[in-house]
């Protein structure tokens, strides 16, 4: 066996690349924004769509296919998660230690089991990553995406070089000569994005100065190579988006957006590319006892040592004294979130789905639902929010020749709920089974 194919076996891609399988009786929800189809049919050949449209449509191929009937069932494009942390978290602890194959792949597994199909680590990734990511990209991997930016930026010192496990692991700048040779590093990695934290943690912790952001994103441009920017404040989301930023990372929480950033934003082509909402949930919700933590469909994606550590009361005493704004998180700056969501949407900014999921805590996959929640919560119908988790965040990436809608030529990934997610959010629960690149991840 060469090489190559090895990698592609311990990367969980399939090696069989000429099968064709025929998938029909179901409802069809593309994420063009067309209806719903009903009684449809997708043929899917060495792992991409070479048809989808009405059952009544369809040419039998040639030979013998596979034909899966899902009479009942609905079928949405995969979700992409573009902002979570691969690899760096198990038992709840963050150490870069923790960035194995296995590991990853344990998370990608949970990822699929829940419909989503890509994600963009956002920073503090090892070089681990790019090995995977060839890998996958070498063949059709039966895994999520993975897409990458690397280690990030930060300032000397800065967040979030305090929190466990991540001190030396972003790039901690002071000069742009050290920018300039950094972007080159990660550009000579292929990264697909640029990440720089730009936050002081409320006043608590050292925030990475301006020139330094602004100049990440200039040298960024260079090698073609867009940035994303963890931001919490107002003031910082327009001088970054003013310096050419590709994405804000999370929603802004301290104030209301106002009408000058939507229009710059709108000017520049930024995006609002992840929405985090659950970030702030996972702030409060451990100091309140996590209620939700014997809810069945977190309990079916989590290990149950990690489960019983956020149910102690010693862990709920240690996350209220671990930041004792905890409450603000509740009351304000969530709330504050979701309005400059639903006004940003409404106003025709761009935006995505993302989670910040990963770290100790931030749970793969559950919290990927509870961000659709909170974005229904906030005002946005499950048509928008189906659109921001596929076709945009494909978009987002670039990659939506390939990815985010359910036509023929792209790649087919894809979830098959039990639910119409159409009629609630929530039954984007139902997940039965995802599919990447037409092979079967869960």
């Amino acid at each position: 066996m060469t090489r190559m194919a090895i990698w592609m076996l311990l990367a969980g891609v399939s090696l069989s690349m000429a099968e064709t399988r025929i998938f029909q009786g179901f409802t069809l929800i593309d994420g063009t924004g067309k209806a719903a189809l009903p009684n449809a049919a997708m043929v899917i050949t060495d792992g991409k769509i070479t048809y989808a449209g009405p059952k009544a449509g369809l040419k039998m191929p040639a030979g013998k296919p596979e034909i899966i009937e899902l009479a009942g069932k609905y079928v949405i494009p995969g979700l992409i998660n573009l902002h979570c942390h691969l690899g760096n978290t198990k038992r709840m602890a963050q150490d870069p230690k923790n960035f194995t194959r296995e590991n990853v792949n344990d998370q990608l597994k949970t990822y699929a089991k829940n419909g989503v199909t890509a994600v963009l680590s956002m920073g503090a990734d090892q070089p681990l990553v790019f090995e995977m990511r060839a890998e996958q990209r070498a063949g059709r991997p039966s895994l999520p995406r993975i897409y990458t930016a690397g280690r990030g930026f930060t300032g000397k010192a800065g967040y979030p070089t305090a929190a466990p496990g991540m001190r030396g692991v972003p790039y901690e700048v002071t000069t742009e000569q050290q920018v300039i040779d950094a972007v080159k590093t990660e550009a000579g990695h292929k990264v697909d994005m640029l990440k720089i934290w730009v936050d002081d943690h409320l006043g608590k912790e050292v925030k990475i100065p301006q020139n330094l952001s602004a100049a990440i994103i200039r040298e960024g441009k260079k090698y073609g190579i867009p940035t994303s920017a963890h931001i919490f404040y107002l003031s910082d989301a327009k001088q970054l988006v003013a310096a050419g930023l590709h994405g804000l990372g999370h929603s802004i929480r301290d104030v209301p957006v106002d009408d000058d950033l939507i229009k710059l934003m709108k000017q520049k082509g930024a995006w609002l590319s992840a929405t985090t909402l659950t970030r702030e949930y996972s702030v409060f919700t451990y100091a309140k006892g996590a209620p939700w933590a014997d809810d069945p469909w977190f309990v079916r994606s989590v290990d149950p040592a990690d489960r019983e550590t956020i149910k102690s009361a010693a862990y709920k005493q240690r996350s209220a004294a671990a930041d004792p704004h905890w409450p603000r998180y509740e009351t304000e700056f969530i709330e504050i979130a979701k309005k400059n969501l639903k006004k940003m949407a409404d106003a025709g900014v761009k935006f995505g789905f993302g989670t910040d999921t990963g770290p100790p805590a931030r749970f793969p996959g559950y919290f990927e639902h509870l961000e659709m929640e909170f974005m229904a919560d906030a005002g946005l119908t499950p048509a928008q929010i189906i659109a921001a988790a596929t076709r945009s965040s494909a978009e987002f990436l670039k990659e939506d020749k390939m990815l985010g809608t359910l036509v023929r030529g792209k790649w087919a990934d894809f979830v098959v709920l039990g639910k119409n997610p159409l009629e609630g959010i929530k039954n984007t629960r139902s997940v039965e089974q995802t599919w990447v690149a037409g092979n079967r991840a869960f």
